[in-house]
């Protein structure tokens, strides 16, 4: 089933770090991630706030810095999602342990309302977008009509679903 969003066709990225990387702070390497991807022929056409979260799964790492882009890109999903992890790559991510502190985590979340079982990767929609307010609430910024391309529940409804202790901070 795949669910038009009135949004538009959109590839909505979230962006995230917690610690810095040769380029800078975990803000400064997310404003150059974005510049980077649109440096690499994918038009960013909406960029939301910045957000603060606490990890997921709670741990005592630094809080993350959080938002999400939209992009028109003529990739398709595996070529596009091979371009995020070379991005990342280019920032100093290191996948050596999942749920780790990282540099730069770019996670592919919808890609046009496609719904994909992610053989080959990427799973699409992200399987854990609508659990998380730091992928919700900047959604919501930038997309304010957007449906889960899954179950087509709004993202408003979406984020009034989520647990009290699920919660993110914009930053001025």
């Amino acid at each position: 089933m795949v669910c038009k969003n009135t949004d538009g066709d959109l590839v909505i990225i979230a962006f995230g770090a917690n610690l810095p990387s040769s380029s800078g702070s975990p803000i400064q390497t997310l404003n150059l991630a974005v510049r980077a991807l649109g440096e690499s022929g994918h038009r960013v056409v909406r960029r939301s706030s910045w957000y603060h979260s606490a990890p997921e799964p709670p741990s005592a790492q630094p809080w993350f810095v959080n938002g999400v882009v939209g992009v028109d890109t003529a990739y398709d999903p595996v070529s596009f999602l091979k371009e995020l992890l070379r991005i990342e790559r280019q920032f100093g991510r290191r996948r050596d342990e999942a749920n780790a502190a990282r540099t730069l985590d770019l996670d592919l979340i919808d890609f046009r309302g496609a719904v994909d079982l992610g053989d080959p990767p990427p799973i699409l929609p992200h399987p854990r977008a609508h659990e998380r307010a730091f992928v919700l609430v900047p959604i919501a910024e930038i997309a304010p009509h957007w449906r889960h391309p899954l179950t087509g529940v709004p993202v408003r409804d979406l984020i009034r679903l989520l647990p009290g202790n699920n919660t993110v901070e914009r930053i001025p």
